[in-house]
């Protein structure tokens, strides 16, 4: 029921649609789309005033290549995905390397290497991000929610201990203002 939810709201939306589409075609390896976008879509609809194409940040390309671990690699998926449809402000990583670059650009220890999307999605700063969508080669939406679904659709904003501190959390707090964006919204500290 939950994941029909999304499913809903995601083919209601041509401009996310097309994205999807953009990406299944980009010939990326296990590529999905999620985070921030979707959440925007899922709480405008259901907690703000819709959503808005014009005022999503990025749209958050995840990938697995276990075969390139290079910045490089992440910078010409971005370029593929642009020369497709520049519109979108795509960003797209390759989580097979996540290992490489994650403590010199957010700090902290180690981490270890990622076994797949999924390990990857769990590790997103809140639960209500810790989701991603793609198209499949019959244009059924596959949805990769690791804990679950209720955040987004619940409009609860709540820390992902996996990887982000509660400081990094009030940080993403303050800039995102979601309380602010979407009324109905609720934050769990």
């Amino acid at each position: 029921m939950r994941e029909r939810m999304v499913r809903d709201l995601v083919r209601a939306c041509p401009w996310l649609m097309a994205a999807l589409d953009v990406v299944r075609r980009s010939g990326l390896p296990d590529a999905w789309v999620g985070a921030g976008v979707l959440r925007d879509l899922v709480w405008g609809q259901r907690y703000g005033h819709g959503f808005d194409p014009r005022a999503v940040r990025d749209v958050d390309v995840v990938f697995f290549d276990p075969l390139d671990l290079s910045r490089d690699n992440d910078d010409r998926a971005t370029a593929r995905l642009r020369a497709a449809w520049p519109e979108p402000p795509w960003e797209a990583k390759n989580q097979a390397a996540v290992h490489t670059w994650y403590p010199a650009r957010f700090g902290g220890g180690p981490v270890p290497p990622l076994r797949g999307i999924a390990d990857a999605v769990a590790t997103w700063p809140e639960y209500a991000t810790a989701v991603a969508v793609r198209l499949d080669e019959h244009d059924r939406i596959d949805i990769c929610a690791p804990h679950g679904l209720d955040d987004l659709l619940d409009g609860v904003w709540r820390r992902n201990p996996t990887r982000v501190s509660p400081d990094v959390s009030r940080q993403r707090l303050a800039r995102h203002r979601p309380a602010a964006r979407w009324p109905g919204v609720r934050v769990v500290t």
